[in-house]
């Protein structure tokens, strides 16, 4: 069975169903599909963090004005995607203090609200946090649900006429004079799809989909654990204000926290260690912060894989440097129909996909706008409308298992 889209959309998590979102909203025809349920990979397997673009400040300005300016507007249109709660970042007696100053003047350059406190006062507001925070700075973080997220997103774009295939694996990719004429689905789909253009949003599996194209996306994938623990009542995220590193992040989760996390490279984003010291050392470095998580029960653990571009991190050395996204278009390879999308994070998934759909229009000559900044998602407000298209898409990643459904 064969089948005709204007554009065809390979990965179901943040960015590929907002760039199916935005396609949609434009009047392009657009087939979406993933392999194993929306959020199957990165979006659903991350901690979970809204960035204000603090983290990132002082060793990347325009980044972490993008995270701010994002953060802005998930804040206006997704409603139950997210949960409001600020974030804390903490300098403890062994951390150096001209980081955190340093951190400060960068945020402020970048125009990120803050307020610093001394550890008294951070105790007031998070009565767990350790003897040893010797001061702290509030920031505008906060928590992304990205099953709801990513549901909300293939919704919309289902309402305006995107198909929706969440089991449908690509199982080849035919070429013929600099064009993708035809890409073969399994799973559900079991049918062959002739685009017009191809996007590749595929996250660490970016770099095979390609290959199967017939050109080039070098990926270094590293993965990361997340570790939920039960722990009831924490309001902020909870940094370390120190140069990244492991276990420098707390998450709440209303009855749960989540801990994280590690970096470390994977060869097969499919088939990797999930090692122990990973969990032992995120528990120890997070209760350095919040000692009694420390000897929480541990209620889930799962491991990430984050779709860093390896010519990027080879240029900006490696973790603890921001990471931007990027925008391939394969036109300048001979492949005129196709483009790539990697790298980036949760928070600026709708600034990706707005990039990436902008680039396809170009190329289809159609002319429409974004409006993705301001229209509200569906169910927005409506938690269990939500849940239920994450039900639909069999799109439920264990970041916010403990929420989603509940």
């Amino acid at each position: 069975m064969d089948s005709e889209t204007d554009v065809l959309v390979i990965g179901g998590g943040a960015t590929g169903a907002g760039i199916a979102r935005d396609l949609a909203l434009r009047g392009v025809d657009v087939t979406l599909v993933e392999r194993d349920g929306l959020t199957s990979g990165t979006s659903g397997r991350s901690h979970g963090l809204l960035h204000s673009g603090a983290r990132y400040a002082e060793a990347d300005g325009p980044e972490a004005r993008e995270c701010l300016a994002e953060n802005r507007i998930l804040r206006r249109i997704a409603g139950a995607c997210i949960r409001e709660t600020e974030g804390l970042f903490v300098q403890l007696a062994d951390d150096d203090p001209a980081y955190f100053d340093a951190k400060r003047e960068a945020c402020e350059d970048v125009g990120i609200p803050t307020e610093v406190v001394d550890g008294d006062a951070a105790r007031e507001a998070v009565p767990d946090l350790s003897d040893d925070v010797e001061r702290a700075m509030w920031v505008p973080d906060g928590v992304v649900l990205p099953s709801r997220l990513v549901a909300a997103n293939a919704a919309d774009a289902r309402a305006h006429g995107a198909d929706v295939r969440p089991h449908a694996p690509v199982e080849s990719i035919r070429r013929e004079d600099g064009r993708i004429t035809a890409v073969a689905l399994g799973g559900d789909a079991d049918e062959t799809v002739r685009p017009s253009y191809v996007v590749n949003a595929t996250g660490p599996y970016a770099e095979r989909i390609a290959e199967m194209a017939g050109v080039s996306v070098e990926m270094r994938p590293t993965r990361g654990v997340m570790v939920s623990v039960e722990y009831d009542g924490l309001e902020p995220v909870c940094n370390r204000c120190r140069e990244p590193d492991d276990g420098d992040i707390i998450v709440p989760h209303g009855g749960e926290v989540v801990l994280g996390t590690t970096s470390v490279p994977v060869g097969d984003p499919d088939d990797y260690e999930r090692a122990d010291w990973e969990i032992e050392e995120t528990v120890r470095e997070c209760a350095a912060m919040l000692p009694p998580v420390a000897d929480a029960d541990h209620v889930r653990t799962w491991w990430g894989v984050r779709p860093l571009y390896e010519p990027d991190e080879a240029a900006r050395g490696g973790r603890g440097i921001s990471r931007g996204f990027h925008l391939l278009d394969h036109a300048d390879a001979g492949l005129e129909n196709c483009c790539s999308v990697v790298g980036g994070k949760l928070t600026t998934y709708r600034r990706m996909a707005e990039a990436a759909t902008d680039l396809v229009c170009d190329r289809l000559g159609v002319d429409a706008d974004c409006v993705t900044a301001d229209r509200q998602l569906p169910g927005a407000s409506e938690p269990a409308r939500l849940d239920e298209f994450v039900r639909q898409f069999d799109g439920q990643g264990p970041t916010d298992a403990d929420i989603v459904g509940e």
